[in-house]
């Protein structure tokens, strides 16, 4: 059973993380179990992301915009079309090139706060 805050949002019990900074990746991990998510999954590129989306789909995703040599968009198509929640994460903030179908989608500038962080979890992304 997933933690309940007070306002009733209760975190995803299952995230992947697509980070290619393991001092990140560590930093997003230890937070989330923080909030009270039960399993965290952490990969750098788009083909494990992948492997990992087809081994057992999230509940949740952050997906690092740049990663090393590729971009997460490719994983960002997959997860839309399992309809899974995901957040951008990019240290590029207004100036990170998203395509066009995903314009819309929310994102966390690096650094996060872990307020930011924590909203973006509970609500999905919405």
């Amino acid at each position: 059973m997933s933690p309940v805050p007070p306002d009733g949002s209760p975190c995803p019990a299952d995230v992947l993380v697509v980070e290619d900074d393991p001092i990140i990746a560590i930093d997003f991990e230890d937070r989330l179990f923080g909030f009270g998510v039960t399993s965290v999954r952490t990969v750098g590129s788009v083909r494990q992301a992948l492997g990992a989306i087809a081994n057992r789909p999230p509940d949740f995703a952050l997906l690092d915009v740049e990663l090393t040599r590729e971009t997460s968009f490719a994983v960002a198509e997959r997860l839309v079309a399992l309809k899974i929640p995901f957040v951008f994460v990019t240290g590029y903030g207004a100036e990170a090139r998203i395509p066009p179908e995903f314009a819309g989608r929310p994102r966390l500038q690096k650094p996060c706060s872990s307020d930011a962080l924590e909203a973006a979890l509970r609500t999905r992304g919405a």
